[in-house]
């Protein structure tokens, strides 16, 4: 039996070591959830090749404790406490790789770069650094590129403003993400996890029972160098895995059944060790080969094969089963007040249902961003420029945005080279700042749920308006009215997007039809969201498209939306007058800079609908069907 050297970056090979005294080297592992956690993270501190540890679906609330129980881990029985850094949607380059330094010397101030938070303790003694993210899908650009380039890595060179640094990471990432949204990051940076653990439901026990835990593997050696991995557990990773694994799952999968067997004091790890390592992580094992015939005795001294775990079976994204239609005519419920018996419970389906599996991109069913870790194209002529969150600097070409701390901070570094008394500010110390995109086009798509049936497909009318969104990179705001599963059925439901390919944008495009239409107040809530964004951008937002999906049966009056109160009343046409006094709102507008437009579902019922509201809009009306009604719908002219 030869075994198999598997790279690491825990340290150098330790001389052979007696079995240990601690945690039984028979020891499987519990499916208590957080007993998985305390020895996933133990083997994240003995194994540095295990330096990414993913948890998907972990609370917001258990962020920090997870985080100062890892830090605990890291720190060791008696150590010191590991020192650890939060990253968000905020931190910039400036912030990660560099941290200046002024002291007082002889001859003045001394101005000084050194190595930032993420490079810092690569050569510090006592335990590793600890980078925390709690949401993995909103890191800034500028954090994702760092996890690329620093997880897995022996040696990783740092080449920044005023910074030149040959860096030995040892920081340990600790991760939170959606596993519904895991399809939207980058294949790069997910394969720089190598520990992932879904952890939905996770309940941390009192400090008690969670130190006495963290105690039981407190013993477990600090290095994996002496652990081998042999040929049988190199085949069961493949079994394990399936048929056209991923090489980068496989080596991840070698190294924790390694960790796994350095935590139980064993020199060599074997398909036991991988089988754990797969439960450890919640990756189901394959079901044993079934006999075609009787079964024969075991031989005396022969290891059953091994059982497959107890895990739960895998959740699926499923869409919700489709209700009935509507009847259409002038006596439709929709154009009555709601009914005044006890209503059914309203509220919002789970949509993001967790996946039960360490590789939820595999199965998650949203869009990927297109070069999810470049930062976005931005129009940087003109007043532009100086909008956006700073995100950097860069040598100024004029005084436009001047970044007066980095400015300062470049002369600094001259000062005694110069050799003037006085502190000195040159032309090429100048900087200026770098700042990220912001929307200068945007999309308000207001949906209504209750004018589409089953056999229209309205994302084919809407194809041209998203298309145009996704090229030019608008920001997108769903509006949606008559949803069934909303939290308030008298009111509209409104979400901001940060694109057409988020989450948000294709759950609003599926959602079931509800029994009432407020459509006066989702058109208010146009007004609003309009009036804001040119607010907060001013001159930026150049363009905004409103698309209003509806056949102008409203059936909600706006003081209905505002108050809540039902009362047992006709409606006649006050929700009908209420949104076409709305709409009006909105053509007062800059024409120049907003347009409108109103998708005709083609009901037979009030067909004369969608035109008043297009009209009171100072819009143009689209067909949502096709001249033949085969739910083809095309753009008329006008669309963008």
């Amino acid at each position: 039996m030869a075994p198999h050297s598997v790279p690491s970056s825990g340290g150098a090979d330790s001389p052979p070591r007696p079995p240990r005294t601690g945690p039984s080297a028979e020891r499987t592992v519990p499916d208590d959830l957080v007993d998985r956690l305390v020895l996933a993270l133990t083997c994240a501190a003995v194994d540095g090749a295990l330096s990414g540890v993913l948890l998907f679906d972990l609370e917001p609330r258990l962020v920090d404790p997870v985080a100062r129980l890892f830090a605990r881990i890291l720190a060791g029985p008696a150590g010191p406490a590991a020192p650890w850094v939060m990253l968000g949607t905020t931190s910039r380059d400036e912030d990660l790789w560099t941290r200046a330094r002024i002291s007082r010397a002889d001859g003045g101030i001394t101005f000084r770069t050194e190595p930032g938070p993420l490079i810092e303790g690569d050569r510090r003694p006592g335990p590793p650094p600890l980078v925390v993210v709690p949401d993995l899908v909103r890191l800034s650009v500028s954090g994702m590129r760092a996890a690329v380039q620093l997880l897995g890595a022996d040696v990783a060179v740092v080449e920044h403003t005023g910074l030149s640094h040959t860096a030995r990471p040892r920081a340990r990432w600790l991760v939170g993400c959606s596993s519904a949204e895991a399809g939207r990051l980058s294949p790069h940076l997910l394969d720089r996890f190598a520990l992932r653990l879904p952890v939905a439901g996770l309940r941390l026990p009192p400090d008690e029972r969670l130190r006495a835990t963290v105690d039981t593997w407190s013993a477990a050696p600090r290095r994996t160098g002496s652990v081998t991995v042999t040929d049988e557990a190199v085949a069961r990773v493949g079994e394990l895995l399936g048929h056209d694994p991923s090489v980068r799952r496989e080596l991840a999968l070698a190294r924790l059944a390694r960790a796994v067997a350095a935590v139980q004091g064993e020199r060599a790890a074997g398909p036991r060790h991988c089988d754990t390592a797969a439960h450890l992580i919640g990756l189901p094992l394959p079901d044993p080969p079934r006999p075609t015939t009787e079964p024969e005795a075991r031989s005396p001294g022969v290891a059953p094969p091994p059982l497959r775990s107890d895990s739960p079976p895998r959740d699926r994204l499923t869409a919700p089963a489709a209700t009935g239609g509507d009847e259409q005519g002038p006596g439709h419920p929709r154009q009555r007040l709601l009914a005044t018996e006890p209503a059914e419970p309203i509220g919002d389906a789970p949509s993001r249902v967790p996946l039960d599996t360490p590789f939820p991109e595999d199965e998650a069913e949203v869009l990927r961003d297109f070069a999810p870790l470049r930062s976005p194209w931005q129009r940087t002529a003109g007043p532009a420029s100086t909008r956006g969150a700073v995100v950097g600097t860069r040598r100024a070409g004029d005084l436009r945005d001047f970044a007066y701390v980095r400015t300062v901070q470049e002369a600094a570094l001259h000062q005694r080279v110069r050799g003037t008394e006085r502190f000195t500010v040159s032309a090429v110390d100048l900087h200026s700042h770098v700042r990220s995109g912001t929307p200068e086009r945007m999309l308000v798509l207001l949906l209504d749920h209750t004018c589409r049936d089953d056999d229209w497909d309205w994302q084919l009318p809407l194809a041209p308006f998203l298309q145009w969104a996704y090229t030019e990179r608008a920001a997108v705001q769903t509006i949606e009215v008559g949803d069934a599963h909303g939290v308030d059925e008298l009111r509209a439901r409104s979400s901001p997007a940060r694109n057409v390919l988020d989450r948000r944008v294709s759950d609003a495009l599926r959602r079931q039809a509800g029994r009432a239409t407020p459509l006066a107040h989702g058109l208010e809530e146009a007004v609003r969201v309009l009036q804001r964004a040119f607010r907060q951008h001013g001159s930026g937002l150049a363009e905004a498209w409103v698309v209003v999906v509806t056949d102008g049966r409203g059936n909600v009056p706006l003081h209905v939306s505002h108050t809540g109160r039902l009362q047992d009343q006709e409606v006649g046409a006050t929700g009908v007058t209420d949104a076409l006094d709305m709409a009006r709102w909105i053509a007062a507008m800059d024409r120049t800079r907003v347009h409108t437009v109103v998708v005709d579902p083609g009901s037979n019922a009030y067909g004369h609908l969608p035109g008043r509201l297009a009209d009171a809009l100072g819009g143009i009306v689209v067909e949502g069907r096709g001249p033949e009604d085969d739910g083809t719908g095309r753009a008329a002219d006008g669309a963008p």
